[in-house]
């Protein structure tokens, strides 16, 4: 039965695969890969960067459900501020050996689920990046380029100016109640920055999303070697509020919001009915900021023995709602993906969706996708000030000589009130 199980699930995923063009971005292109993770190896630290010659490694590490395992190669792509491929030959950012075969993987153990599991450290004995600046992993199978599997973004970082920043509700008497600010100086004393205003590109991640990043901000002053990006209107996001969550890292033991069951031999999770939060009043508690933890109590090593569990989402709403509601988090690759696209149930009154997860702890939000297919979550879980989030910092600044942009600062902050 085991097997039967995990042939169908297979065959689910592989007619329903969209072939698509590489994006310079965090994308799946074989909806049979499950649980990309690329984190600093043996942290939980979820920013993929190192600094350059540090000794440090990034673990990427990702499910093939699957019975058997296939060949898989890897190469790194250097990309400039904006994550557009750059003029470089790979041997001029790239020491060693340009690819190389993905040769740790493991076989599932006692799941319902079939899996191989695949990790690469990167940099490795067979390759290292030699240059500061974005990166992105770009997997395929058998040799060749066009047949992708997955790609990450990474970043090496060359340290050379500090940030000084902070985050606060918002200045703006129209937005203090739904909005933060960012604010930040960049010191580069004893660097040669001959013009910030051409050279320097700033992005502000607000809990390590790409898709509402802040970027193109030029600094207001530059003083004593200091670089002032204090602003009142462009450095705004949206507040947000805390994330949702639920916790199968026990299959045996239930946690709050979740029930599950055994069915056909697989399990299945059904969540507590979730409800539109974007007239509530705000209420604080502790989240990760949407993060995804994978892991188990039932067994020794979550990487080849937490199962994989058919997740179901429920939202109330009396009525279908004008733009498309997803489920997303992390674990998304904070994209609002198909597989992921809620149907409305008029006859329950609710919005519904299944999701293939492997055991952990799982935080998410709902969301509409905009016409112009950006993320809106403000309506379904509402937007405020006080709420906690985490922000990234990168500084880029040009390499005149060779035209390249080189990571030379990075600042994690918290917005906590």
């Amino acid at each position: 039965m085991k097997k039967i199980l995990t042939t169908l699930i297979i065959c689910l995923y592989a007619f329903n695969g969209i072939a698509q063009e590489i994006t310079y971005s965090n994308q799946v292109f074989d909806d049979r890969v499950q649980t990309v993770q690329l984190m600093k190896k043996g942290t939980d630290d979820r920013y993929p960067i190192i600094a350059l010659g540090a000794g440090d490694q990034l673990e990427l590490s990702f499910d093939m459900i699957a019975e058997k395992n296939e060949y898989f190669q890897y190469t790194l792509i250097h990309c400039d501020a904006n994550w557009n491929p750059t003029s470089l030959q790979q041997n001029e950012y790239i020491n060693g050996i340009t690819f190389d075969n993905i040769n740790d993987f493991k076989f599932s153990t006692n799941t319902y689920v079939k899996y191989v599991h695949y990790s690469l450290l990167l940099p490795n004995e067979n390759m290292q990046p030699q240059i500061a600046g974005n990166y992105l992993i770009k997997v395929y199978r058998n040799f060749d380029e066009t047949d992708l599997v997955l790609t990450r973004r990474m970043m090496i970082l060359k340290p050379a100016v500090s940030i000084d920043a902070t985050a606060r509700q918002s200045q703006l008497a129209q937005y203090r109640y739904s909005k933060q600010e960012v604010n930040f100086t960049v010191s580069y004393k004893g660097y040669n920055i001959p013009n910030p205003y051409q050279d320097v590109n700033v992005f502000i991640l607000q809990n390590n999303r790409w898709d509402n990043a802040i970027s193109g901000l030029k600094p207001l002053f530059i003083r004593d070697n200091t670089l002032d990006y204090t602003y009142y209107d462009q450095n705004l996001f949206q507040g947000g509020n805390e994330f949702r969550f639920f916790d199968i890292r026990s299959l045996r033991q239930f946690s709050q919001n979740v029930r599950v069951k055994t069915l056909d031999s697989t399990y299945k999770c059904l969540l507590n009915y979730d409800e539109v939060r974007g007239s509530g009043q705000y209420f604080y508690y502790l989240d990760y900021n949407g993060k995804r933890i994978v892991t188990n109590k039932d067994g020794l090593n979550p990487a080849i023995d937490g199962d994989y569990v058919w997740v179901t989402f429920y939202l109330l709403s009396i009525n279908p709602l004008p733009d498309d509601v997803y489920v997303y988090g992390e674990f998304t690759d904070w994209q609002l993906k198909p597989k992921y696209k809620m149907w409305y149930n008029k006859n329950r009154m609710r919005y519904e969706s299944d999701a293939l997860l492997k055991q952990g702890r799982y935080e998410y939000k709902f969301a509409n996708k905009l016409e112009n297919g950006g993320i809106d979550d403000s309506l379904l879980e509402g937007s405020y000030s006080q709420a906690e989030n985490e922000y990234l910092i990168l500084i880029y600044h040009k390499n005149l000589q060779y035209k390249y942009d080189e990571l030379v600062g990075s600042k994690i902050i918290k917005a906590q009130f």
